[in-house]
């Protein structure tokens, strides 16, 4: 790079083209090798996240570093490791004191993304879409670059590579960058050596953090969809098995207010049947009938987002939408999980009808998947994840004996080598999706790792729960502001600077804990400190006491005063 330019070279063989971007002007261009200044300052780069407007001005956001994940269909898939924001503007001496803090917050956010576990591509692979969708395509979409034929649901740097794609002649200069998990793996069975990967595909639309997105928008997005594919191939031949999941799909939210777990609330103001509908009519058009797997709690804070789902899936019962609900917590209570498969042998004879996607050595297309399980629980990350792994090991049954790979009347669950890699990889899906939305691991990956519910796996579910308690009332406002601004649903304007962080926050935010602090440490030191008589410190650690109790009554009754709440969305969004 110059002061006045950025080139970036590709480093394909036969590559003569560079992309040049005028740090002044913005603009981007082509040229070729010799037009780069020999003063220029070289870098290597991975690739291009694409390019955002803050405060200061435009940023370039950079890959730096990859890990390779493995290779699909004869792809090499990469995980990015690493990333560089770059500053258009050589200097910050036009912004006044405040700009200068906004666009540290802002730039603060974004690097908080690009820490984020989870974002992989490949230079020459659709990551984006399922082998089913990309063997139902025509010649010409073949023919597109990888940005143009992306599913948008899953392109994460959309936002940022809009002025890339809006010229063609720049798509080999940036990839559509996924998020989610992807483990590839070789498997072993009987001699023959298969690969086998998990792919999840999480969805950029409704895109935050658990208790500040939920439900669906108006468009009929749900919040925490993901897509998962399950691959399998031998010998030429391949398989896929495909899975969603997703929040709720009406208008509810649980907004954080200092309590373990706030209660739910569903809106009375909007019509839920119209985003409903459109949430199912998509679902129905992109992967065909839906069996709804709904695994909430049946009782509890819980019971009326079931009723209300049944109530509407029923309403739309049209042959293609089908509903079951499953007490996840009531029938493994007193650590039955054995029971799950109650679940499973109840939806058995509808996977059965769904099928997978099948295709021979010849590449002649057997059978189509004509269905998918939409499963979701609240947060649709643990009870979610374990059914899922069961449905996806009874296909992958299926799959290996059709491929020539398990003999008849040979079971997975009989070969230990491969059996811990699918139960291993099932676990590390979860954990990563589950920090994803929730900012930590996910619960109950003892059973999906070792097929059995342990006293250890139950200490490290509580654990995990008291980080989640804190990250979703402490920390959880920033995640999700960082994860709108990387995503485009704010955008720093151009002509008002004056952004949402300046906004103070009231009195009580900060006097009322420090009231608190003080009161419970005097109630201690008097604890301590004894008075010359009893009744003096009876009286004292009451007074603190009774102050302590009382601020920390205030402060949990106006319990969303005093989280971490976003500060970019509209409200609108958020409630």
């Amino acid at each position: 790079m110059t002061p006045e330019k950025f080139f970036i070279e590709a480093c394909d063989e036969g590559a003569g083209d560079v992309l040049a971007i005028d740090r002044v002007s913005t603009e981007m261009t082509l040229t070729v090798k010799k037009d780069v200044p020999p003063s220029a300052v070289t870098r290597p780069i991975v690739g291009v996240m694409g390019t955002i407007h803050l405060v200061a001005g435009m940023y370039l956001i950079i890959i730096t570093k990859k890990k390779k994940v493995g290779d699909l269909l004869g792809h090499t898939i990469w995980k990015a490791t690493d990333f560089d924001i770059i500053s258009y503007k050589k200097t910050m001496l036009h912004l006044t004191d405040s700009q200068m803090q906004d666009n540290k917050a802002f730039l603060s956010m974004l690097n908080n993304m690009m820490t984020m576990d989870g974002f992989y591509f490949s230079s020459d692979y659709d990551l984006t879409h399922s082998l089913q969708r990309l063997a139902n395509t025509s010649p010409e979409f073949q023919d597109m670059s990888l940005l143009e034929r992306a599913d948008q649901r899953f392109v994460w740097n959309g936002h940022l590579l809009r002025e890339f794609i809006a010229q063609p002649e720049l798509h080999k200069f940036s990839y559509p960058v996924l998020h989610g998990f992807i483990n590839v793996k070789s498997g072993c069975i009987n001699g023959k050596v298969f690969d086998w990967v998990l792919i999840s595909r999480r969805s950029c639309f409704r895109a935050g953090v658990r208790y500040y997105v939920r439900g669906i928008d108006s468009e009929g997005h749900a919040a925490n969809f993901i897509e998962t594919e399950q691959i399998v191939q031998y010998n030429g031949g391949k398989a896929s098995f495909v899975q969603t999941r997703g929040s709720i799909p009406f208008f509810w939210s649980q907004r954080p207010n200092l309590k373990y777990k706030p209660k739910p609330q569903i809106s009375k103001t909007t019509s839920h049947l119209d985003g409903f509908q459109r949430h199912f009519d998509s679902q129905v058009i992109l992967y065909g009938k839906q069996v709804i797997l709904n695994l909430v709690n049946q009782k509890g804070s819980e019971k009326p987002l079931e009723q209300a789902f049944a109530k509407m899936a029923s309403s739309v019962a049209n042959g293609m939408v089908r509903y079951v609900a499953f007490d996840f917590h009531k029938e493994c209570s007193q650590m039955r999980w054995d029971r799950l498969q109650i679940l499973v042998d109840n939806v058995s004879e509808m996977q059965d009808e769904f099928g997978y996607f099948l295709v021979d050595p010849e590449g002649v297309v057997l059978t189509q998947q004509e269905g998918t399980f939409r499963s979701n629980c609240m947060d649709c990350l643990d009870r979610t994840n374990v059914i899922q792994s069961l449905l996806a090991r009874r296909s992958l049954q299926s799959q290996l004996q059709r491929l020539g790979v398990l003999h008849v009347g040979q079971r997975i669950e009989e070969q230990a080598d491969f059996e811990k890699i699918y139960k291993n990889a099932w676990a590390d899906n979860a954990n990563a999706c589950a920090k994803q939305y929730a900012g930590t691991g996910a619960l109950k990956t003892d059973f999906t790792r070792t097929g059995k519910r342990t006293y250890w796996g139950l200490l490290m579910d509580g654990w995990n729960s008291m980080i989640r308690y804190y990250k979703n009332n402490f920390s959880d406002g920033f995640r999700q502001d960082s994860i709108d601004l990387f995503l485009g649903n704010y955008m720093v304007d151009e002509v008002d600077m004056s952004t949402p962080l300046q906004v103070q926050r009231d009195w009580k935010f900060l006097t009322l804990p420090v009231i608190m602090v003080v009161a419970f440490s005097m109630c201690i030191i008097c604890l301590l400190m004894a008075g010359d008589t009893w009744t003096e410190t009876l009286a004292y650690v009451l007074f603190w006491g009774t102050a302590s109790i009382t601020t920390g009554g205030v402060i949990l009754i106006n319990g969303r005063e005093f989280v971490d709440a976003p500060r970019l969305v509209q409200k609108e969004k958020m409630d």
